[in-house]
């Protein structure tokens, strides 16, 4: 067996990438625990695994002193001299205690020791993998509901979709496909804890970089994105390159590029707007699908003054204010929005104030 269990370990280096010298140590450390378990927990012991036949062996360590109270730690010096007399005061005295059958309990005790560094050493690997990936998209199988919250099959391990993450209105049934992005992964003492979102404007980021080449390639990049997940979403693309319509790129032959995101998530309308430097056209751009009229931006308090025709009034704000809000996240200026017969009034009224 003991042989067995050396080329067992080594095998383990091989292919876990766990240190034969580390399982030896934690092998050892267990024994002296199974040990005291089975025979004694207040001795003093040591266990040695011998690395080249596997032959276990324990030893009982007693402190030489010069009157011994307790028999099981202590030792007297004239008693310790009779092994040998160069033993001095506060020397350790070894004797080999190795009972008959403890090596059925040696190999039980290694069994779990080396299960248990396979666990740890599989936990960091699948650690390791996704913790690489937070900000990434992983696709999943919806497993189990659990107060509110959604665990996702992920293959070797399961992801949690907390309520918070979860589009509104979505319907998660057992055994569905989803694609989640991941917002953070834990190390805890169970395991890697993988968070994932739903909601997360970068879900949005990613499937577009997934579903248009221009976009993976770098011919086409995403500049900014705002989102009211479930609802309706907008995002800012560019191209280095004139001859590339950016917006078209995303959009795709007869909108099959976009329809597809928009299928993955439920429906939620996306407005694909074009990147500007120049603020005052980004800002316009952004208010899609209204019309804009005229822009004027304050740098310092960095408001953009927007007025737009009567009958793109509503539009430009949107349901609630919706367009609006987004187009302000998007581009990161507060949008005051006014219609030209509004404008027109304000003017007349100022226009009567100083006849006055």
């Amino acid at each position: 067996m003991n042989l067995e269990l050396i080329e067992a370990l080594h095998d383990l280096e091989k292919e876990r990438g766990i240190e034969f010298s580390i399982l030896i140590e934690a092998i050892e450390a267990a024994l002296i625990s199974a040990y005291k378990k089975n025979f004694g927990t207040l001795q003093n012991v040591r266990v040695v695994f011998d690395r080249e036949t596997g032959e276990i062996k324990v030893y009982s360590r007693k402190t030489i002193v010069e009157e011994a109270i307790d028999s099981r730690a202590e030792i007297a010096l004239n008693e310790a001299r009779k092994i040998d007399p160069r033993y001095e005061l506060n020397d350790i005295v070894e004797t080999e205690v190795t009972p008959r059958n403890f090596g059925r309990i040696a190999a039980q005790t290694a069994k779990q020791v080396v299960v248990q560094r396979i666990r740890e050493a599989e936990r960091d690997l699948i650690y390791d993998e996704f913790s690489n990936r937070e900000g990434d998209i992983v696709t999943g199988i919806v497993q189990r509901f659990e107060n509110r919250m959604v665990f996702i099959d992920l293959g070797k391990v399961e992801a949690i979709l907390s309520s918070n993450e979860q589009m509104p209105g979505e319907q998660y049934t057992q055994g569905k496909r989803i694609k989640t992005y991941i917002i953070e992964v834990k190390k805890t003492t169970k395991g890697p804890q993988i968070l994932v979102s739903r909601t997360h404007p970068g879900l949005l980021k990613r499937l577009f970089e997934l579903e248009v080449p221009e976009i993976h390639e770098g011919v086409v990049e995403i500049k900014s994105v705002s989102r009211e997940a479930g609802s309706r979403s907008k995002i800012a693309v560019y191209s280095k390159n004139d001859n590339v319509d950016s917006v078209g790129s995303c959009v795709g032959p007869k909108g099959l590029r976009v329809q597809a995101i928009v299928d993955e998530l439920m429906g939620e309308k996306i407005d694909i707007v074009k990147w500007n430097s120049d603020p005052i056209k980004f800002v316009a751009n952004a208010l899609s699908p209204a019309k804009v009229i005229f822009v004027e931006t304050l740098q310092e308090e960095k408001i953009a003054k927007v007025v737009v025709p009567d009958y793109q009034l509503s539009l430009a704000i949107g349901k609630e204010g919706q367009n609006a809000r987004l187009a302000a996240k998007l581009t990161g200026w507060k949008i005051d929005i006014k219609s030209e017969s509004q404008v027109e009034t304000r003017l007349d009224e100022l226009g009567t104030e100083e006849e006055n």
